[in-house]
């Protein structure tokens, strides 16, 4: 708060879960960016659609990015996906996530401004709880075996914060964008390439039928999809060039 006011921004609380809390953010901000999750359960966002209702009051604003995530998509099989890509959440967290997409976008269809969807794998930067893969490989988790193995994405934090500020000046009206590096790699060759990178030894592979007993529900769950997010979209229509193009060089310039 300080370093806002610090810097002749002054900011405005509100709570999503309290709808009434928002109705000082109608008719101010003309350019918004949502990056709140939804609550924890339950199959749908309460939250962006408190959100939704308190900016079509009155004055409404210009343009509206929403952070999504790419597990919408559901597992593709390692399949090469774009935007065009028909949803297939089949998790509560993804549902409620796809919720909260259908609600931005018929904002913007409804109240005739510019809603921006952002769909964003794996974000890591060293400033971010358990941000980078260095945690995890201390203590030794397993990944799957090359032959269970699945293809995962990632954004580093400050190409995703140019991405945001991209689409709030560039993004067409309802339009989804996959914001990912170039990275093309299963979960286990990252970790490998981290474990590398950081001097420690690289986490045991196991089989799929195994990894059940040792690694947590969570972390099983990101192990169930596998998908190649194609980001040509991001590149042509929001002009962004990546500062960090690959985890590569995204974890060299910011050693955990």
């Amino acid at each position: 708060m300080p370093l806002l006011r610090a810097c002749g921004i002054t900011p405005l609380l509100g709570d999503l879960d309290v709808p009434a809390s928002l109705q000082r953010m109608a008719g101010l901000g003309q350019r918004v960016v949502h990056l709140a999750p939804p609550p924890g359960q339950g199959w749908g966002d309460p939250r962006t659609l408190a959100l939704t209702r308190a900016l079509r009051r009155r004055g409404k604003p210009t343009v509206v990015v929403y952070g999504s995530t790419s597990g919408v998509y559901g597992d593709c099989q390692g399949d090469r996906v774009d935007e065009t890509r028909a949803p297939g959440a089949d998790s509560p967290r993804a549902r409620r996530r796809l919720d909260a997409e259908n609600a931005l976008r018929f904002l913007g269809r409804s109240a005739q401004l510019r809603a921006c969807i952002l769909r964003i794998p794996g974000i890591y930067a060293v400033d971010r709880v358990d941000g980078t893969p260095r945690a995890r490989l201390q203590k030794g988790t397993p990944v799957l075996q090359a032959a269970d193995d699945v293809y995962t994405n990632h954004i580093q934090a400050d190409d995703l914060a140019r991405a945001c500020l991209a689409a709030l000046w560039r993004g067409k009206p309802q339009r989804i964008y996959n914001v990912n590096d170039d990275s093309c790699l299963k979960m286990g060759d990252y970790f490998d390439l981290a474990a590398d990178l950081y001097g420690l030894p690289r986490p045991p592979r196991v089989p799929r039928s195994t990894a059940r007993d040792q690694l947590p529900l969570l972390l099983l769950s990101f192990m169930s999809e596998s998908r190649r997010m194609d980001n040509t979209r991001l590149k042509q229509e929001l002009h962004l060039r990546l500062r960090y193009p690959t985890v590569n060089e995204g974890l060299v310039a910011f050693p955990a």
